[in-house]
């Protein structure tokens, strides 16, 4: 599966971005997703998880009550809702695919380029 990320950009702390990552090939709808993040001169870090079906989710306790994730398997595409962005949300976020959600990168075997998020105070 390839996977594309969009939606980053530059906004001011407190605001809200929308985050998709569209998926190509007809077997999205089996992956369970994911988004990291990656701030310069750190290592990636989970962000968000969810299940092929969209049942479960799980969230970093740093995006918890701010962050959603979401899906649309008829659009073969993935959401991460971000509210009340802080700066320490700069990063570059990545979205990635795998057959069970997971909080580990590793275990992801698709990624898409990544998008930047710029957070200003």
């Amino acid at each position: 599966v390839q996977l594309q990320a969009s939606g980053g950009g530059l906004v001011q702390a407190g605001g809200s971005l929308r985050l998709s990552c569209a998926a190509s090939g007809r077997t999205f709808s089996s992956y369970a997703m994911g988004w990291f993040r990656q701030a310069p001169g750190k290592e990636r870090e989970f962000v968000a998880a969810i299940s092929w079906s969209g049942g479960s989710t799980y969230y970093a306790d740093s995006v918890k009550g701010r962050f959603t994730i979401s899906r649309d398997n008829a659009k073969n595409t993935v959401y991460l809702q971000m509210n009340s962005l802080k700066p320490e949300d700069t990063a570059v976020y990545y979205c990635a695919a795998d057959t069970n959600p997971s909080l580990v990168a590793g275990w992801y075997d698709y990624w898409g380029q990544g998008t930047q998020i710029t957070v200003s105070s």
